[in-house]
């Protein structure tokens, strides 16, 4: 069988304690965590967009990766030769997942049904790798915002024909996801917003990406798709802004037109920081709806103001999002997958493995965080304890809503003025890195 990274073994944990920098230092598939193993706690999924597609080109130069099984062109045979190049950089960075856009794994045809049988075709030689690795498909998802025909949306386009062609496309890629046993399926909406409010009915483009929504809903429960449907907020670029802005506004939306029910959240970090928010912020949202559904690992440069797409590095950011994860419980169908790039400077075969080595290593030093940090109990203690007041008396009845104004008036003429306690940041602060040290 040909090799295409013929100088790589496949990825090995060797402890602390190893100089190999094509080693897992931290990440040990079958380490017992708080009863799962590693593998089973973080799900890592690499996306196929990154890994096989992208040239590593940013706004002011072309690409520089070396992609020596690729031709560079957008035809049918060049998307069939990526398939067996992805399965085994999937086998020696040891990811069981793997998640994709229609077009990033198949091309445009000359026609509709061109496009359809092109899809169709790929994913026939992407069942069979599944089936000959036991890798699996975490979601599939339909690229709606890089063809011209998306420039002014594809949900929210002005033109209803642009609308039905975007229909068509998630048609298809939620019956190959389903096909190939995805576990879900995610809707970024990069073009789902305006530039300019002069042109934008805002009201009318929300009811028209409500209604899609339905419909996927309905297409889903038609061919027996049982998996997750989410949506990926950002808040803007490539359009000045978007409808799926952050978590907040995201469940304000699936609120308002009824489908809470049938979706859950991906959450990138990249994103939270352009909304303005910690990734923190944006999963404790989502946590309080039990609207969490999977997230994409990455990192933003907050002195860059676009979304950078680096690898996940920051221990202390791993280390927020895994206590976040094991306190839901962990994943169902969602996982942690690398919707991240290498720097263009790093352009070799071997980089793309070095990148995905320090991002799992990282997910791996915050998951065994977290675990000391939930099993320890201290930071659980104190949230308790500074909100011990709502536990019992008055502050029992407020959170039963079995109060009133009236009754808190009297209530708080009858106490003397309240004192605060401390909330002790810089306390929790030093507590923090007491763990992560």
């Amino acid at each position: 069988m040909m090799s295409y990274f013929p100088n790589i073994q496949k990825i090995q944990f060797e402890g602390k304690q190893t100089t190999n920098p094509l080693a897992f230092r931290h990440y040990n598939p079958d380490e017992i965590i708080m009863g799962k193993t590693m593998r089973e706690h973080l799900r890592f999924a690499a996306p196929y967009w990154h890994v096989m597609r992208n040239e590593l080109s940013d706004p002011f130069g072309s690409g520089t990766a070396l992609m020596p099984w690729d031709d560079k062109s957008d035809s049918l045979e060049n998307a069939l030769k990526r398939v067996p190049v992805f399965f085994e950089f999937l086998d020696k960075i040891g990811i069981d997942y793997y998640c994709w856009h229609d077009r990033d794994i198949a091309p445009e045809g000359a026609t509709l049904a061109e496009t359809h049988d092109n899809l169709a075709k790929v994913c026939d030689a992407l069942e069979q790798q599944q089936t000959a690795t036991g890798k699996k498909l975490l979601w599939g998802t339909s690229c709606l915002f890089t063809h011209p025909r998306y420039a002014q949306g594809a949900a929210t386009s002005p033109n209803a024909d642009v609308y039905a062609y975007a229909a068509s496309n998630v048609k298809h890629a939620l019956e190959q996801t389903h096909r190939l046993g995805g576990e879900g399926y995610t809707f970024w909406g990069g073009r789902e917003g305006y530039a300019t409010l002069l042109n934008t009915d805002m009201k009318r483009e929300l009811d028209h990406l409500a209604a899609f929504f339905h419909m996927a809903v309905a297409h889903a429960k038609k061919i027996g798709f049982k998996g997750q449907f989410y949506i990926e907020p950002k808040p803007m670029e490539p359009s000045t802004h978007q409808y799926d802005s952050d978590s907040a506004a995201c469940l304000n939306f699936l609120r308002e037109y009824d489908l809470l029910d049938h979706f859950k959240l991906n959450l990138e970090t990249n994103h939270a920081t352009l909304a303005g928010h910690t990734m923190q912020h944006e999963m404790d949202v989502a946590l309080g709806s039990n609207a969490l559904g999977s997230i994409d690992a990455n990192q933003g440069d907050e002195l860059i103001g676009w979304d950078t797409d680096q690898f996940p590095t920051d221990i202390y950011m791993a280390t927020h999002v895994m206590v976040r994860i094991l306190k839901m419980g962990g994943f169902t169908t969602g996982g942690l997958n690398f919707d991240a790039k290498r720097r263009r400077e790093s352009h070799e075969l071997e980089d793309l493995f070095h990148a995905h080595i320090g991002g799992m290593d990282t997910f791996a030093r915050g998951l065994k965080i977290a675990a000391k940090i939930i099993e320890d109990g201290r930071f659980d203690a104190l949230i308790t304890q500074r909100y011990a007041s709502f536990d019992n008396g008055i502050g029992a009845k407020v959170e039963a809503g079995s109060t009133s104004l009236d009754e808190l008036d009297a209530y708080a003429h009858s106490i003397a003025a309240p004192t605060l306690a401390s909330g002790k940041q810089e306390m929790l602060e030093n507590l923090l890195n007491d763990y992560i040290v």
